[in-house]
């Protein structure tokens, strides 16, 4: 073990033979030291150990890919796709196993599993447990069955074992711990070893362009509006309400948790609001992270979007969001100035500067061509992101250090190493590889003619019968020109409709241009435009793996372009990049030409164990994240002696400097809160030294009992019968089956066909989510679910269940109509009713209400058996539905035919299919007879009536 305090983290586990809770802080490794704690176990000794699966698979990832670096065999998964009998043989060998919740819980149930040799449990995400999860129901079983099991639960995310009263404590005593073991990145031990030997680090901080701080003050200035609006709502902690909290997506809960409970009697601007507030926050990201085209991209999507319920749109300084980021890309300037500076200049119109603009600008074909001088052009700005170039600088610094340090023949084998950047997304990552290995300037061309060419798509998308006019050469927008109104000063929507005009005559441009220079595939000339850029968009198809091939950087000759090599090349020698044309770089970049090192790029959202693999001697961190950061240290701590160089690039004065440094106190913030939470920390212990879970009252007798009165036999306890419930293996993804076993009820986990509950041999519950009923009308599967309960069960039940922390209703009452209509949710269940009448609705609060429910309902009424349960739906051999409640089976269709007959009501229409064997027959009969079978002359009348009465023909 090369890390002490991870040392010092398993001995203090050993020491306690109940386990314990351990919270990391994040970037610790995690990973490495459960597969310490994995390399301890030993098989020898026939004990099993269980790993719950996490739900993110990136730490279980991380886990085998460290046993696989330590020779040591990886643990096996468990899965549903594996046989019972299978699944038994692999518990008895006593390896370790990745099993997910729900597997385990229903295999401890149906006693598949040997919990005597059971030696414990790895819990890998405490930090999204609850005393309802299912993993607190395996703990409760196991500690019941084999008291000696350790549990050890692990996460390395404190801000979320903070939110909540007492999340902490309520989560040991849900999985029966007593010892909570903190390692915050400011502890001693952390500290002293990670910054023993720190890496050599350079802070850049990158000035933002004039139009970056523009949107960012305008974008912090709408939120700031938003929030001052959520004030005055009086429904929110003004605490919470700021706008460094707002930069997280932790906000986003933090609001929606406090609203939940009277998410019904808010009004709809307040809950744009909150809709408004997440807008703006991926504003601010995404204006630090893409290029201007992508951006103004994502702007004009959600000016499409939210145009006309959004709140922030309408804010006084949204508009400079919106015109900054245009500025940034394109400027419309009249035509005859155009041709002005193009006499001056007496250019031909393929490169050209205006002033104030230090960007190069391209015209594409004839696409500032104009016919007079009262039209309207694009002007492309085309701003480049001002980390794009500094990027560059240091991967040319970086060569230069190891070519002078190969010069003086020192010896050092970290000068050939991989230059590792990080970034935050593979899109990132794709378009850096493209500034790197082409000219930046044509990577926001590309950019730009994506741009432009999408809004052709969604013009003919809108008018896709609208046949393309044919006009003659040099007139027309077509030909980039677009005629001046004379009113365009006085009306806004006429500058908006010259822009648009503009766009379009810029797009069409692009277009011939790719007709003119193609070579083939006339049928469709947009993939012409695309060709330059073909292996980007291949690449782009490809982002989707996890994992991708590493790609180096590096040049062959003095004027060749950068390659990119996959990991299997790496060291072979590749033949030179063919280029389609004359490189342009070298015209934007005087340095275009020097020899880069190789580099890879690697995305953060991907979660891999990058640094381990790659073992980079330089590390660029171009999007900055806490928790790389902390890898890094932990892999400079891991190898004391390499030469390691890490650059960190900042936007100055930028919220992404903000929201850095904001991420590092909520963590340091969240552990102090927690060191407070220990020291006053009460855990109930019982006479064994066992931590007593909350759940006691129900595992304990209770103290009522000993005061029983002694009038009945003497306070004698009366022999409890066992109550069961039959669930459905689905329903174990919720926390109802958890509740139910508190209350003292047996579980049976089984495959049902029909309902998901089965409380007695007449009651059948279908439970819904609030989230489910609604897909389920949706979708019209709760018509069939109900239609099946009622068939076999003689009291369908449908239970609606509401979460405890949200409002006990659909809607406000001012929202409810007095007619019906189809997309009302309250109108869709008085429709289910009067179709199943025999339906019950039972409305449940929390889990709590519905385990209170479901015990009065079996109050007299005998226990479920399984075996028909199981067989209930499912079609025998000879096609016959088995145990079906009624003596035979039923024509169905019949008898819905039957019940809509007139005078056929629900209180008559059993007693007439016992007496009628068909339509036919009841056809045949007299009104007397009918009188009889029917209850009454009057019904029997009617019903006789409309048999007898004459169908009107044509003929």
């Amino acid at each position: 073990m090369a890390l002490k305090f991870h040392q010092q983290i398993i001995s203090d586990l050993l020491e306690d033979s109940n386990g314990g809770l351990v919270i990391l802080s994040s970037g610790l490794s995690l990973a490495k030291l459960i597969a310490s704690l994995l390399i301890l176990h030993s098989p020898s000794q026939g004990t099993l150990l269980l790993l719950l699966s996490p739900a993110s698979q990136s730490l279980k990832s991380r886990i085998l890919h460290q046993l696989s670096s330590l020779s040591s065999p990886p643990p096996a998964e468990i899965t549903s796709d594996l046989p019972a009998n299978h699944r038994h043989s692999l518990y008895s060998s006593g390896n370790p196993f990745f099993i997910t919740p729900r597997i385990l819980i229903v295999d401890l149930l149906t006693q598949r599993i040997p919990v005597s040799s059971l030696a414990g449990i790895f819990i890998l995400n405490a930090h999204s447990l609850s005393e309802t999860s299912t993993e607190a129901f395996i703990v409760r079983i196991v500690k019941t069955l084999n008291a000696s099991a350790y549990v050890r639960a692990f996460s390395d995310r404190p801000q979320a074992m903070v939110s909540g009263f007492a999340k902490t404590e309520r989560t040991m005593r849900a999985l029966f711990l007593r010892r909570l073991h903190l390692w915050p990145r400011f502890q001693l031990d952390v500290s002293q070893e990670l910054e023993r030997e720190p890496p050599e680090v350079v802070d850049i901080r990158v000035s933002m362009s004039s139009y970056m701080v523009g949107i960012q003050k305008a974008i912090i200035e709408v939120m700031d509006a938003c929030l001052k609006e959520m004030r005055k709502t009086n429904k929110v902690d003004v605490d919470d309400l700021t706008v460094e909290s707002g930069l997280f997506k932790s906000f986003d809960e933090i609001v929606r948790r406090q609203l939940d409970p009277i998410w019904h009697t808010l009004g709809k601007r307040t809950k744009q609001l909150v809709s408004d507030l997440k807008t703006l926050r991926k504003l601010l990201d995404y204006l630090v992270r893409y290029d201007a085209v992508s951006f103004l991209k994502f702007l004009d999507t959600l000016r499409v979007a939210e145009s006309y319920r959004s709140v922030w749109l309408f804010a006084e300084s949204s508009y400079k969001i919106f015109d900054f980021a245009k500025k940034r890309v394109y400027r419309l300037i009249k035509a005859s100035e155009v041709k002005s500076k193009e006499h001056v200049k007496n250019t031909s119109g393929k490169k050209r500067k205006f002033k104030g603009d230090s960007a190069s600008v391209e015209a594409v074909g004839g696409a500032m061509a104009t016919s007079g001088d009262t039209g309207v052009v694009i002007e492309e700005v085309l701003e480049e992101a001002p980390k794009w170039k500094v990027l560059r600088e240091i991967l040319l610094e970086t060569q230069e250090e190891r070519e002078k340090q190969t010069l003086s023949e020192e010896d050092n084998s970290d000068n050939y190493g991989m230059v590792l950047v990080a970034c935050k997304d593979e899109r990132s990552c794709m378009q850096l590889e493209d500034c790197i290995t082409n000219n930046p300037q044509k990577v926001m061309r590309e950019e730009w003619e994506m741009y432009l060419l999408s809004k052709i798509e969604i013009r003919n998308v809108q008018t896709p019968q609208k046949k393309k006019q044919k006009t003659p050469k040099g007139f027309g927008i077509l030909d980039g020109v677009v005629p001046v109104t004379t009113i365009q000063s006085s009306e806004g929507s006429s500058v908006c409709r010259q822009e648009h005009e503009a766009l379009m005559a810029a797009a069409s441009s692009i277009r011939k241009l790719g007709k003119t220079t193609a070579s083939g595939d006339n049928n469709n000339p947009e993939a012409q435009v695309d060709k330059a850029s073909s292996t980007k968009g291949k690449a782009k198809k490809e982002s989707s793996s996890l994992r991708r091939p590493i790609r180096s950087c590096s040049k062959k000759k003095k004027n060749s372009e950068p390659e990119i090599v996959t990991g299997s090349e790496n060291e072979e020698k590749v033949s030179e990049a063919s280029t389609s044309g004359p490189r342009e770089a070298s015209d934007a970049h005087p340095d275009g030409a020097k020899k880069l090192p190789p580099v890879h790029f690697y995305a953060l959202e991907s979660d891999q164990p990058i640094l381990d693999v790659l073992k980079p001697s330089v590390i660029i961190v171009y999007h900055p994240d806490m928790s790389f950061v902390r890898e890094i240290e932990v892999y400079k701590a891991e190898n004391p002696l390499k030469n390691l160089k890490v650059y960190f690039l900042f936007y100055d004065e930028s919220t992404e400097v903000q929201k850095f440094e904001a991420s590092i106190h909520r963590e340091n913030g969240a552990f102090e809160s927690l060191i407070r939470q220990k020291s006053s920390m009460m855990i109930p212990v019982d006479q064994d030294g066992l931590c007593m879970g909350s759940n006691s009252s129900t595992d304990y007798p209770a103290s009522s009992t000993q005061n029983s009165l002694t009038r009945k036999a003497g306070g004698r306890k009366e022999i409890e019968k066992e109550t069961q419930v039959i669930v459905d293996m689905r329903e174990f993804m919720s926390s109802l089956p958890n509740v139910l076993h508190q209350k003292g009820m047996k579980i049976i986990p089984v495959t049902l066909e029909v309902g998901d509950y089965i409380l007695s041999p007449s009651i059948c519950v279908e439970r819904k989510s609030i989230q489910d009923l609604f897909q389920s009308f949706t979708s019209g599967r709760l018509f069939h679910q109900v239609e099946m309960m009622s068939r076999y069960y003689r009291i369908p039940v449908l239970l609606i269940e509401f979460s405890q922390d949200k409002s006990f209703s659909f809607q406000s009452a001012s929202d409810i109509s007095d007619d019906v209509t189809p997309y009302n949710i309250i109108s869709k269940l008085s429709l289910l009713v009067l179709h199943f009448p025999r339906l019950r609705i039972l409305w449940s609060r929390s889990l709590h209400a519905t385990a209170e429910i479901f015990t009065t309902l079996k109050s007299n009424q005998d226990e479920p058996d399984e075996s028909r349960a199981i067989r209930v739906g499912v079609p025998s051999e000879e096609g016959i539905i088995e145990n079906d409640i009624r003596a035979e089976n039923y024509n169905t269709s019949a008898v819905e035919f039957l019940r809509r007959l007139p005078g056929v009501s629900d209180a008559n229409y059993r007693s007439i299919m016992e007496k009628c064997k068909s339509l036919s027959e009841l056809a045949s009969l007299p009104v007397e007879e009918l009188a009889e079978i029917m209850g009454g002359q009057k019904v029997a009348k009617s019903l006789r009536e409309f048999l007898d009465a004459k169908y009107p023909t044509l003929l």
